[in-house]
C-alpha cells in the first residue's frame, strides 16, 4: 500500500530561482531526474550557464545591502514562519524527498525533523551567539567592544543523499545572521529543494534575492566558488570532491566548509547487549540504503562474540523488506540511480575477488512491481581483512564488511590506520572503561556509545576529521562563526 498519493508523475524542466522569480535557464545542457524506486525519469534539470550564476550572485549582492540592515529581531521572524511552513507541509515534503531520492518515507520524515531542528537552532542563535562582547575602561577613558557582522553572499553546494536536510544545516544560520545565499542542489536530486523554494516563496515571503537557486554540476560549482562576490562556500559530498572544493576555494581566497565521505566502523565488545546492538547496527548499515556519511561500513566484533554477531546480524538483514520508499511495508528503498547501483555491485564483485566470505548477497534483488528500479539488498561479507578495498573504500551502499579483532586495541588500530577517513566510529559495550578508552583514542569526529548513528544535534557541530572534513569550522552551529566576521571597536570620548 502506498502511503502518499497525489504526487506529480512529471515535473518537467526545472527552473532557476533568481531575485524572487522563476526563470528558464538558457542552457542547452540538461540531465534527467529519476524516481529511483520506479527507475523512470520524472523531470529534467538544466545546467546553468556561467552568466546565470553571475546573475544569481549579483542579485544576492544587491539584496545583502538591504537584508543586512534589517534588525535581527525582524530577520528571525522569517525563520519562525519557515519552521511553521515545514511543520505544516512535512508529509508532502517528505514524500517528494522520497520520490526523488528513494529512501523510505519514515527516513524522509526524519530528514525533515533534522532540518526543522536547525531552523530552531538558528532562531536561538539570533538571541544568543550572534551577540558581541564589550569591556569597559580598558584604559583611562577608553572602551572596547566587538560585534559580529555578516559578510555578504555565500554559496551552498548540496549532496544528493539528503536533498533538504543538509541545505538547512546552513541556510537558516546564513540568513538570520544577515547574509544572502545562492544554493546549488544536487543535479541528481534537485526536486525536493525546488519544492521547498516554492513554499518559501509562497508562504515565507523572504525579500527578493535573499535566497537564490541555480542548478548544474561541476562547472556551476566552479562558477560559484570563483565568483569575486562570493564570500565563502559550504559543501557536503564525497571526499575527493570536498578536497577539490577546499583547494579551489583556497585559491580564490574564500571561506569554506567542506564535509567529505566516510568509512565508519562499529565495534561490538563481548559484553555488549546484542538485543540492542543488532537492531542499531541494522539501522546504521542499511538505513538510507547505506547512502549516508554516518552509515556503518565495517563491523568489528571482538573475540569469541564474532560468530554470534555475524549470525544474528545477517539473519536480521535478510528479513529487511525492500521496495519503493512510499510503500508502507518498505524498510529499505533503492539506490539513488543506476550509476550508484553499478558502483556498489562493482564493490561486491571486488569483495568476492579479494577472498571475503559472502554471508548475504543482495545484488540480485528484484522488485516485481518495479522491474526498472535501482534496487539492491543488504550484502554482508565475513572474513574481511583490513587491507581489502571493501574495508578501506567508501562504498556508499548497503554493504557490510565484518572484520575480526581479538581485542579493543586491535579494533582501534584498524579504525585509526585502516583508512584516511574520520567521520564516525561507534562501540557497543556495557563497560565504562571500554567506552572511555574508545572515545578518547579513536581519531574520528563523531563517536557513538551504544548507538549506531552518532548524528549530532543541531546545536552541536557536525564533526569530522582527516579526509572526512576540510576546513576549520563544521556544519550546523559552527556556522555562526563561518557566516560572520568580528569587528573590534576601540573608542574614547
Amino acid at each position: 500500500m502506498v502511503l502518499v498519493t497525489g504526487l506529480k508523475e512529471e515535473y518537467g524542466r526545472l527552473k532557476l530561482y533568481i531575485d524572487g522569480q522563476w526563470k528558464e535557464s538558457k542552457s542547452e545542457r540538461t540531465q534527467p531526474i529519476y524516481d529511483p524506486g520506479k527507475g523512470v525519469p520524472i523531470g529534467e534539470v538544466p545546467f546553468a550557464l556561467k552568466e546565470e550564476v553571475d546573475e544569481a550572485v549579483q542579485t544576492a549582492v544587491y539584496a545583502f545591502d538591504k537584508w543586512s540592515q534589517v534588525p535581527i529581531t525582524e530577520r528571525v521572524k522569517y525563520l519562525f514562519r519557515m519552521k511553521q511552513v515545514f511543520e505544516e507541509h512535512l508529509i508532502e515534503l517528505a514524500a517528494v524527498n522520497t520520490q526523488n531520492h528513494g529512501k523510505t518515507l519514515e527516513e524522509s520524515k526524519g530528514d525533515l525533523r533534522r532540518a526543522i531542528d536547525n531552523i530552531d537552532s538558528a532562531i536561538s542563535v539570533a538571541y544568543t551567539l550572534a551577540k558581541g562582547e564589550n569591556l569597559d575602561q580598558i584604559s583611562p577613558g577608553i572602551d572596547e567592544y566587538m560585534v559580529k557582522e555578516p559578510l555578504g553572499v555565500f554559496g551552498i553546494i548540496c549532496p544528493f543523499n539528503f536533498p533538504i536536510m543538509i541545505p538547512f544545516w546552513f541556510i537558516p544560520y546564513a540568513i538570520v545572521l544577515g547574509n544572502t545565499v545562492v544554493i546549488k542542489p544536487s543535479e541528481i536530486t534537485p526536486i525536493p529543494m525546488d519544492y521547498v523554494m516554492h513554499l518559501l516563496e509562497e508562504e515565507v515571503k523572504l525579500p527578493s534575492g535573499v535566497i537564490n537557486m541555480v542548478h548544474g554540476s561541476k562547472e556551476t560549482v566552479e562558477a560559484i566558488i570563483s565568483h569575486k562576490d562570493i564570500q565563502g562556500v559550504t559543501f557536503v559530498g564525497s571526499s575527493p570532491v570536498a578536497k577539490y572544493v577546499y583547494k579551489l576555494a583556497g585559491e580564490h581566497g574564500k571561506r569554506v566548509i567542506a564535509q567529505g565521505g566516510a568509512k565508519n566502523s562499529i565495534v561490538v565488545m563481548p559484553d555488549a547487549d546484542l538485543s540492542l546492538t543488532i537492531p542499531a547496527a541494522i539501522s546504521s548499515f542499511f538505513g538510507n540504503t547505506g547512502q549516508r556519511c554516518l552509515a556503518g561500513a565495517n563491523l568489528i566484533p571482538i573475540g569469541k562474540i564474532h560468530e554470534e554477531v555475524v549470525r544474528k546480524f545477517s539473519s536480521a538483514a535478510g528479513q529487511i523488506k525492500i521496495g519503493h520508499g512510499l510503500d508502507e511495508k518498505t524498510q529499505m528503498g533503492p539506490l539513488v540511480n543506476e550509476r550508484a547501483k553499478n558502483k556498489v555491485i562493482g564493490y561486491i564483485e571486488k569483495g568476492l575477488e579479494e577472498g571475503a566470505k559472502p554471508v548475504l548477497d543482495g545484488k540480485d534483488v528484484k522488485i516485481d512491481e518495479y522491474p526498472l528500479g535501482f534496487y539492491l539488498g543488504p550484502t554482508i561479507f565475513d572474513e574481511v581483512s583490513p587491507d581489502m578495498a571493501i574495508a578501506r573504500d567508501e562504498i556508499f551502499g548497503p554493504v557490510a564488511s565484518v572484520i575480526h579483532a581479538e581485542n579493543l586495541d586491535e579494533a582501534i588500530e584498524v579504525i585509526n590506520k585502516n583508512t584516511n577517513y574520520g567521520n564516525m566510529a561507534c562501540i557497543f559495550t556495557t563497560s565504562g572503561r571500554n567506552a572511555r578508552e574508545f572515545r578518547r583514542r579513536v581519531n574520528a569526529g563523531n563517536i557513538g556509545i551504544n548507538l549506531g548513528v552518532a548524528a549530532p544535534a543541531a546545536n552541536f557541530p557536525f564533526a569530522g576529521r582527516r579526509e572526512s572534513f576540510y576546513g576549520i569550522l563544521h556544519a550546523q552551529i559552527d556556522t555562526v562563526e563561518f557566516f560572520t566576521d568580528k569587528k573590534v571597536i576601540i573608542e574614547r570620548w
